[in-house]
Order: structure tokens, then sequence, then C-alpha cells
């Protein structure tokens, strides 16, 4: 089993960083093939909006850090897409990143992603009122829904503002550790 994390924090030990490694440090025990690419340490642009991807090609035609990460997705069997909460949405690292699926929607608006694959996305805010930010994970989800990704699992963690803050959750870690288990064990 193929697993690729997109991680979304300018931060690399970051609170979502961490959350998402307690999950992929849990799949790779269990016999996981893990990548992981933190977005903020690429070199990369956001979509250009040429379109070639739908009229000459079936990928995005950038050649930068981002290609091998979106080739490595759309051939991964999980998904793990992890950021901060930042300004109420994604940071801009990851909506970029998240701006260059574009290429996986085929001119006919079907999906060129092969389904049957999972995703799970990462979100940790440092504010501790869970009812804040909660519109979030229904927007993506909806998107990676229409790329063919079912089942989409949200994890996420409140109160986590300063860096190290998520190791001193532990039911939120299990809560991690225990979802791994779970998309391991469907896939298996």
């Amino acid at each position: 089993m193929k697993i690729v994390a997109v991680l979304g924090s300018p931060r690399p030990q970051g609170n979502s960083a961490t959350l998402a490694s307690k999950f992929l440090d849990t799949a790779r025990e269990l016999g996981a093939d893990i990548q992981v690419f933190s977005v903020n340490q690429m070199d990369f642009q956001g979509c250009q909006g040429c379109g070639t991807c739908k009229t000459k090609t079936e990928a995005c035609v950038l050649e930068d850090d981002l290609a091998p990460a979106l080739a490595a997705v759309k051939a991964a069997d999980v998904l793990v897409l992890a950021s901060p909460v930042y300004f109420g949405d994604l940071s801009g690292q990851l909506k970029c990143f998240f701006d260059r699926t574009y290429s996986y929607i085929d001119a006919d608006f079907s999906s060129r992603v092969p389904g049957g694959k999972t995703a799970v996305m990462v979100l940790v805010q440092a504010n501790p009122d869970e009812a804040q930010f909660s519109d979030i994970f229904p927007r993506y989800q909806r998107w990676l829904s229409f790329f063919g990704y079912a089942p989409v699992f949200l994890l996420r963690a409140t109160g986590a503002k300063n860096l190290g803050d998520i190791a001193q959750q532990a039911p939120v870690l299990e809560e991690a550790a225990s979802l791994a288990r779970k998309v391991m064990a469907k896939l298996f």
C-alpha cells in the first residue's frame, strides 16, 4: 500500500505535520510505503489557468517541484493532506497545491484519478472552539469525493497554537494512530 502525504505547514515540525506523522508512522509500522512532500520546502508556481491540461495533455505542464508530487498523489492508494488553519482556511501553501490538482479533471469534467482511493485531511487550529472553522473540511471533502476518493476522513485538532502543543493532546494523537489502523485494515 502506498500513502502519499502533502504537508502544508511552513513549519516542518509544526502541529499539523506532527499529527500527520503520527498517522503515517502507524501506517508505516503496519506495512505502508510512505512518501511525504512538504510544499513549503518546494519551488513551485500556482496554477496558471492555461488550460493545457484539458487540451493537450492529461497532466499539469508546469515543470517544477510540484510535478512529482502531483504524479505521486495520483498513483497512491491513500492521500494525506495536512494543514494548519490560517485565516479560516488551509495554509496558502496547501491551497496552491490543491489548485494544481485542477489537472486531475478532464475536459469533460470527469476525474482522471483512478477510483477506490482513500483520503485523510489533517487540520490543526489554534482556536479551541470546535465550531470555528468547521466549514473547511466539507469544502475540500467535496472536491476529494469528486476526484473519486471514498472514504474521506477528517483528523482535526483544536487548541494547538504554539509549536509542540499537539504533543500534549494524547487523545487526538491516539485518534491518528487508530485512524491509520482503520485505513490499513480496510485496504489490506
